[in-house]
């Protein structure tokens, strides 16, 4: 552990972060990991406590009613903050760990599954429709694939800039993982059975996007290195989903906020796929099957 705080340490790099991470989630987390930096409170202890949270706001979704809705979304965005304050507390006490990473992840995973199971069912209960269960389906589904889009382009602009190398694009068992302690194993396999194949999926995306794009260090820089790329794809981040989904809790408007979710957030997806397809595709040299420049 350094010797002093530095909230600038603390943070991942501006460039490849959410807008609503790095103006609002961040620097609400830093007063918090201020105040926990001296102290025995490790990061997995507030990834605990985020996953807590969230688990709390499902229970109060479940209720149905507006004011527990609306406290619902509250407490996402108390999760929300205090998943960045986990991370933040990582880099400034110098305790990053494979353990932590995925424990995280796990816990975002489950939590999010919760929350939408219970806005349906409580949607179910006053009377939506069978539509309701089916959306809270699709915008659980969705919101999975498209955090896993922006993670896949933010891990590969951070490895670029040598920055957060413990986490990796795909996190297949390796030879080097064979010294993992128990735990952490546990917790990688825990991880591969539920992101594996969205890591999958979402590399098969990138390479069709790529084309037969030239490779190489200057056409990775150019690839994975845009801002304009990495930047559309962080309004697509846990951050941005969760304070999307607590603005429609506040209305209790979660009819909306499936609907919303469902063609307003694909549609940022479809925006980010079709700039990597038609934009830097011609600036990695990417060539179509016919042999033409695309």
């Amino acid at each position: 552990m350094t010797e002093d705080y530095s909230y600038e340490a603390s943070v991942k790099s501006r460039a490849s972060d959410e807008p609503i991470n790095t103006y609002v989630l961040r620097p609400a987390a830093g007063f918090l990991v201020r105040a926990l930096y001296r102290t025995p409170v490790t990061p997995n202890q507030v990834t605990l406590a985020a996953t807590a949270a969230g688990f709390a706001a499902a229970l109060l979704y479940l209720q149905g009613t507006p004011l527990l809705t609306a406290a619902a979304g509250l407490l996402l965005t108390l999760k929300d903050t205090l998943d960045s304050a986990d991370g933040q507390l990582a880099r400034a006490k110098g305790m990053f760990s494979r353990a932590g990473r995925f424990l995280d992840s796990i816990g975002d995973f489950a939590v999010n599954l919760a929350v939408f199971t219970t806005i349906g069912a409580a949607m179910m209960r006053s009377g939506s429709g069978p539509a309701a269960p089916v959306l809270c389906l699709l915008g659980f589904i969705g919101i999975s694939l498209r955090v896993s889009y922006h993670v896949f382009y933010q891990t590969s602009f951070l490895h670029l800039e040598n920055a957060y190398t413990g986490n990796r694009t795909s996190e297949e068992i390796r030879q080097e993982d064979a010294s993992e302690d128990r735990l952490t194993g546990t917790l990688h396999r825990a991880f591969l059975f539920l992101y594996g194949w969205q890591d999958a999926l979402i590399a098969r995306i990138d390479a069709a996007c790529r084309g037969s794009a030239a490779h190489g260090e200057e056409a990775e820089r150019t690839w994975y290195g845009d801002i304009t790329g990495v930047r559309l794809s962080g309004f697509l981040g846990l951050g941005t989903e969760l304070f999307v989904l607590t603005a429609f809790s506040l209305f209790n408007r979660l009819d909306l906020y499936l609907l919303f979710n469902a063609l307003g957030m694909n549609l940022v997806l479809l925006v980010c796929i079709a700039y990597r397809r038609a934009v830097l595709r011609g600036k990695s040299g990417g060539v179509s099957p016919s042999g033409r420049r695309s």
